[in-house]
């Protein structure tokens, strides 16, 4: 029996796929227009893997420190956060900073929702860092659609 994956398309329905999945379909996942997702459409993180990396981290890739540089924080926000590399390189460091431990944890207090006149980029950070929409789908959005969708 094929093992069933969950995908969200272009256009942001949801479409089940048995793998092996087609030559076109998995070309398009590989570049990032389509993306894999949970079956409710919640961002998909994998199946949890066996510990990689030393017995402190548990296969989590950590933090930066705070005196790190602003790439070691573009990075880290595009291994954990899945952030496009541009939209991590559009974040201040203090931003990057801002982004919680892993995915789908509560952001801290400080990183509260983003001034009406943030960013782009900044929108988008805050949005993923809740685990609302994925990164590939809010830089499909406007700057008004992803305020619309915080309130």
């Amino acid at each position: 029996m094929a093992e069933t994956i969950y995908v969200r398309g272009e256009g942001g329905m949801v479409f089940a796929m048995d793998l092996p999945l087609p030559e076109s379909i998995a070309e398009r996942l590989e570049r990032g227009q389509l993306v894999r997702v949970n079956a409710d459409g919640s961002p998909y993180y994998g199946a949890p893997a066996p510990a990689q990396g030393s017995a402190l981290t548990e296969g989590i890739v950590p933090r930066p420190g705070a005196r790190a540089g602003k790439d070691d924080w573009v990075l880290w926000a595009m291994a954990v956060h899945a952030l496009p590399e541009d939209t991590a390189q559009g974040l201040t460091k203090a931003q990057l900073q801002e982004l919680p431990e892993q995915p789908g944890q509560s952001p801290s207090v400080a990183a509260g929702r983003p001034a009406e006149d943030a960013t782009k980029a900044e929108w988008i950070a805050h949005l993923v860092s809740q685990g609302r929409v994925s990164a590939e789908d809010a830089a499909n959005y406007t700057k008004a659609d992803l305020i619309d969708m915080v309130s």
